[in-house]
């Protein structure tokens, strides 16, 4: 069987550094975080009193006020950022066969905020009885915002969604590529969208001492490979990107952005929440990647790393890099944009995935922010270029993104320049 190539045509982006791609792009390059205090609820006797929220986000200028309310904030931000990458593919949904247009769209946790808010009300109220909402269970299910997306389009491929923790959406777009490739759609949207900024959300990653505590300078928290990290920023928004068989893109004309040539999963099966110390599930998920896409190592000029700002994490992805592209490992850029946009959670891939497009779209690798004294641990090696603090020109012909999730599940997705 003769596989197909698969491109992306369209980009959508709802996130803490810009509600749209154009705006999240610029503030990328120029390393601007997303982070401040928390305004979703009062943080006051929390650890953690900051995030990375979507800013000024209006629900009413996608939906009536009736549909906003049947919908958890991430489906209203699954949905916008699909919009986005419709509209930004030039896709004519009058003509184009439905049957053949798929949306797998990731979350890793999905509607906590219905949940929180139903069950916090029964609680509350129990003496009353059973109230729930009508809409509870379709809000808060995590496959719905794939669900919504179809039912808004008329879209009837594939339609699922996929959760691996912080992976998830990476694991949504190797999945849009596999079918792709293989004959089973022409185009589908592939991304993920999280809303965890809730009190139970950030109390749950408190209690696991996973969150960064440095409420006195919360747009510096978020500081991967620094010595100084503490953990990790939530971050919440959608990205979605989407993939579309060469010849179908071609035929309508489509601005082909890149071409999406491999991915690879793993597992860790090591630690419900810690990575491998020495980075086994990692360097094995990018090498199936790179054997998927039928490249070399000295192929990929950018890794857009997992890089959590969480003490392990970061230690045991750069000992992978080191041992999966060697010697090469010193010429490539290596970034962590969650310094900028905090972690998105099962929404991180697809927002990296973007990035990383947009990244070979403009030959430009966008920083690592916050750094400020290196880690005392010899597995950080500061000779590789992690791209400190300011954006580099470069020529990048390739990028791989890496995500790693609770679980121990890893998924690497490579992107490059389309060339005919």
């Amino acid at each position: 069987m003769e596989l197909k190539r698969v491109v992306v045509t369209g980009l959508g982006a709802i996130t803490p550094v810009g509600s749209s791609v154009p705006e999240m792009w610029e503030n990328i390059k120029n390393g601007v975080s997303g982070a401040g205090p928390i305004t979703h609820f009062d943080p006051s006797l929390f650890k953690t009193k900051f995030a990375c929220e979507v800013k000024d986000f209006d629900p009413l200028k996608y939906f009536d006020r009736k549909e906003a309310r049947k919908l958890d904030l991430y489906a209203q931000y699954a949905i916008a950022a699909a919009k986005e990458a419709i509209d930004n593919s030039g896709v004519d949904l009058e003509t184009i066969d439905k049957d053949e247009v798929g949306v797998i769209f990731a979350a890793g946790i999905g509607g906590i905020g219905t949940f929180e808010q139903e069950v916090g009300y029964y609680f509350q109220n129990k003496e009353q009885g059973p109230k729930f909402n009508p809409f509870f269970i379709p809000k808060m299910i995590s496959d719905i915002a794939a669900g919504q997306i179809s039912i808004m389009y008329g879209f009837r491929g594939p339609n699922y969604s996929t959760c691996s923790a912080c992976a998830s959406s990476t694991n949504a777009i190797i999945d849009a590529f596999t079918h792709i490739r293989m004959g089973k759609a022409n185009i589908i949207v592939a991304g993920g969208a999280e809303a965890s900024i809730i009190a139970s959300g950030v109390a749950g990653f408190n209690a696991m001492t996973a969150l960064s505590t440095r409420n006195d300078e919360p747009q510096s928290a978020s500081r991967p490979f620094s010595k100084s990290r503490d953990g990790f920023v939530m971050g919440e928004g959608a990205a979605c990107l989407i993939l579309e068989e060469l010849d179908h893109a071609i035929a309508r004309g489509a601005n082909i952005l890149c071409e999406v040539v491999g991915g690879g999963m793993s597992a860790d099966a090591y630690h419900l929440t810690a990575t491998h110390p020495d980075g086994l599930g990692a360097k094995l998920v990018m090498k199936r990647a790179l054997k998927d896409a039928g490249m070399s190592p000295e192929d990929i000029d950018y890794v857009n790393v997992h890089g959590t700002s969480t003490p392990v994490g970061d230690i045991s992805e750069s000992k992978a890099i080191k041992e999966v592209f060697g010697a090469h490992a010193y010429n490539l850029n290596i970034s962590s944009t969650k310094s900028m946009t905090g972690h998105l959670l099962g929404a991180a891939g697809a927002i990296e995935a973007v990035i990383s497009v947009l990244s070979v779209v403009n030959d430009i690798v966008p920083p690592t922010i916050n750094f400020t004294a290196g880690d005392e641990d010899p597995d950080i090696d500061y000779k590789l270029n992690f791209t400190f603090n300011k954006a580099q020109k470069r020529v990048v012909n390739a990028a791989l993104s890496n995500t790693f999730g609770f679980g121990g599940h890893n998924a690497s997705v490579i992107v490059k320049k389309y060339t005919k």
